[in-house]
């Protein structure tokens, strides 16, 4: 119903968490079982992924996926987190360097259990897979190097886009296929803001974004999905042309200017987006209270929820430094019950207040 821009009972929520902040947040519950925990906060979104190669380390503490990212693993109380370092193909001088590199393929990946995952969730909405089209590409190339190449050598980043982009166009078919059609929506990834503005150009987005973007919003369609786009920053400037490409879902509308309050992006783009995401990762959550913290999830259901158009949730996924209980907060019960509408019959009790995880240890 919120997607199709018609009034829900509740606001519905998502839930996404760094593998540390996990691990924070069920120490304090007091138990392992990470579904009992998304049943509890009412979380109506389950995420899905095929099964693709492991990583593989490459010396000096640094690892590397198939794609060509390389990262350290930086040590936090909670478990380790990923920090980015140059990629791959940092140095690479010429296409035919960027053509030597072993490219992964769809047939890398193991898609056997994603029937059976979401048939396990026939009660929630299915978010599928991890699609980059720019800025992955950007990492395995390196910031610098791809930054330089939209200028001086463009076919070079049109060579990375189209090898991602070819992968992901058979990657989401498969998922659907394997799913006879049951994902909700499909995840398209490519940061476009810094915290101050854009990090390129319009013309630039046009030039090396929009076509793959816009390739694989048209693919996502006709498998009878919503096109969730995410993108960090102050993006403001590139919505109407994300609404044209097909981005059916903008995500996380991080609140870094102006331009991506709730209130501008609602009354702007309200009757032909809908967002996901709102909640303060930089600030607030790690640094608020929690009754901070629900003053703003009040905010943001009231604001981008009217008529629908809204899912709740972080503007990032949940980091190891907000504290379990600002988690909760999120969605708990007192924060948003006032804008609960006419329950429909069988639904069950609403989500449970972060008062009452300290019971449960």
């Amino acid at each position: 119903m919120a997607l199709r821009h018609e009034q829900p009972d509740r606001v519905p929520r998502d839930f996404r968490a760094e593998e540390p902040a996990w691990n924070r947040l069920l120490a304090h519950v007091g138990y392992a079982d990470r579904e009992r925990l998304l049943r509890q906060l009412g979380i109506d979104v389950r995420h899905l992924d095929a099964q693709g190669p492991a990583e593989r380390p490459v010396g000096d503490g640094v690892f590397q996926n198939p794609w060509g990212e390389r990262y350290l693993y930086q040590t936090t109380p909670w478990g380790p987190m990923r920090e980015d370092v140059p990629g791959a193909l940092a140095r690479a001088e010429s296409l035919a360097d960027l053509e030597a590199f072993e490219w992964p393929t769809p047939d890398d990946r193991d898609y056997s259990a994603l029937k059976q995952q979401a048939s396990q969730h026939e009660a929630f909405a299915l978010v599928y897979g991890f699609a980059d089209i720019w800025q992955r590409p950007a990492l395995v190339r390196g910031w610098e190097g791809m930054f330089l190449d939209m200028a001086a050598n463009p076919e070079h980043v049109h060579y990375l886009c189209r090898k991602f982009t070819d992968f992901y166009l058979v990657d989401y078919t498969r998922a659907a296929e394997a799913t006879n059609g049951r994902i909700d929506l499909y995840l398209l990834i490519s940061d476009l803001g810094s915290q101050r503005g854009p990090l390129i150009s319009l013309p630039m987005f046009r030039q090396f974004v929009a076509p793959y973007l816009g390739e694989m919003a048209r693919r996502i369609h006709q498998l009878g999905g919503r096109v969730l786009y995410h993108s960090c920053g102050a993006i403001g400037p590139f919505i109407p042309d994300l609404i044209e490409l097909g981005v059916d879902v903008l995500d996380p509308i991080q609140p870094v200017s102006a331009d991506m309050a709730p209130e501008r992006l609602k009354a702007k783009y309200g009757d032909r987006l809908s967002f996901h995401g709102g909640m303060d990762m930089q600030k607030l959550l790690p640094f608020g209270t929690p009754e901070q913290v629900q003053t703003e999830a009040r905010r943001y259901c009231e604001i981008l929820g009217k008529g629908g158009g809204y899912l709740l949730g972080p503007a990032h996924l949940f980091q190891p430094d907000v504290p379990p209980e600002n988690v909760l907060a999120v969605y708990s019960h007192s924060a948003l019950q006032s804008l609960h509408y006419e329950r429909p019959a069988n639904s069950g009790p609403w989500p449970l207040s972060s008062s009452h995880f300290g019971s449960a240890r």
